[in-house]
């Protein structure tokens, strides 16, 4: 496969009081921490040449507002780095804040599903390339707020609606298999690409070792986020290296 075909990886940082953290299944009652920083964490991953950082404000996500913003600042002072910030971004205000304070991707998930015309604003003012829409689904529903509540919006409807006004990259995250290890929802992926050829999907939740990667690459998957696989030693940030050659 060229070079030009290679999946994007994109290294996962989980926040919560300021410190990096993984859920498992969503569940806030099942956290793991972890010693690294998230300043600390994203300067190694910079490092070794992934300038695209997927951070997630869980106490924003939970609180349905930004929590973590000086994390955020001190992440975005690193040279060359660009964040991908999710978690807590309800109002237009709320959003200006996170790229005030150093974001160059804002992650909305919530508000694309209970409000998607509010959404499609925020598309039309700040662009397709730098709003993200965060679609995290258990059992095929939409979850919103932390992933503590159900949606009845239909994912595919929405992805019209929003590619229709510039929506480049979506984050699908199957909350079944978040920090679980046991391999991504491949099947899900696989019908979304295959539905949505011109969407880039971001593959989040359930990666496990190099092999899912280079499946989902074989798949023609365009990115992919890897989180707790890293911090738990699954995959090393070597192998990531050796990977993107």
């Amino acid at each position: 496969m060229s070079e030009t075909n290679k999946i994007e990886i994109i290294p996962a940082i989980d926040l919560i009081g300021g410190r990096t953290v993984r859920l498992s299944q969503g569940d806030y009652d099942r956290v793991d921490t972890y010693e690294a920083t998230p300043a600390e964490a994203a300067l190694r991953y910079v490092t070794a040449g992934f300038e695209r950082i997927h951070v997630v404000d869980l106490d924003g996500a939970k609180a349905s507002e930004p929590k973590n913003l000086e994390t955020l600042r001190k992440i975005s002072e690193i040279p060359g780095v660009r964040v991908e910030w999710g978690g807590g971004i309800k109002t237009r205000e709320a959003l200006c804040e996170v790229f005030e304070a150093g974001a160059s991707y804002a992650v909305i998930g919530s508000v694309a599903a209970k409000n998607p015309d509010l959404f499609i604003d925020w598309l039309d003012e700040f662009g397709g390339e730098k709003m993200v829409f965060g679609a995290d689904l258990l059992n095929g529903e939409i979850k919103i707020n932390g992933w503590l509540e159900a949606s009845d919006a239909n994912l595919d409807s929405l992805l019209e609606r929003f590619m229709a006004h510039g929506l480049q990259r979506t984050i699908c995250t199957d909350i079944s298999k978040d920090g679980m290890l046991s391999g991504p929802a491949f099947d899900m992926y696989a019908r979304l690409q295959q539905r949505w050829p011109e969407m880039n999907f971001t593959v989040s939740g359930g990666i496990s070792s190099m092999d899912d990667i280079l499946k989902l690459q074989e798949m023609g998957m365009k990115s992919v986020i890897v989180g707790k696989a890293l911090y738990e030693g699954h995959i090393t940030l070597r192998d990531l290296m050796e990977f993107k050659g």
